[in-house]
């Protein structure tokens, strides 16, 4: 569940320059998740429409490369994106969610979590 460095090389560019215009209502969207008792939110962005989660900021509006999805772990269990017998294990590695934001990158046959720091207000 580290940064992996297929993601950093191929990804990271397009997902920062989204992430600087998206940040602010992430850190948002993750404080409200947590604040109804759904834990570890996790953000799933995609080029395309997802099933996962519910659309939170379109890509198109705001001139965007990737669709952001608002969701949490309890949904990638249930849909079996995280193995039931690993989600100890992603608990344990997830961050800080008023640091980080946790996405769940989905483009073609490609899928992988990433954490990015919220910048500092």
């Amino acid at each position: 569940m580290n940064n992996d460095p297929e993601l950093s090389g191929k990804y990271l560019g397009t997902i920062s320059q989204d992430f600087i215009k998206v940040s602010d209502t992430l850190k948002e969207a993750s404080y409200q998740i947590r604040k109804a008792d759904f834990d570890f939110p996790i953000f799933a962005i995609s080029k395309k429409e997802l099933p996962i989660g519910q659309l939170l900021i379109p890509k198109e509006p705001m001139n965007l490369t990737w669709n952001y999805y608002a969701s949490f772990l309890n949904e990638f269990v249930q849909r079996e994106l995280v193995a039931p017998d690993k989600e100890e294990e992603f608990k344990k590695t997830y961050k800080d969610p008023d640091e980080f934001c946790c996405l769940f990158v989905i483009d073609e046959a490609f899928a992988n979590f990433v954490y990015i720091p919220f910048p500092e207000d």
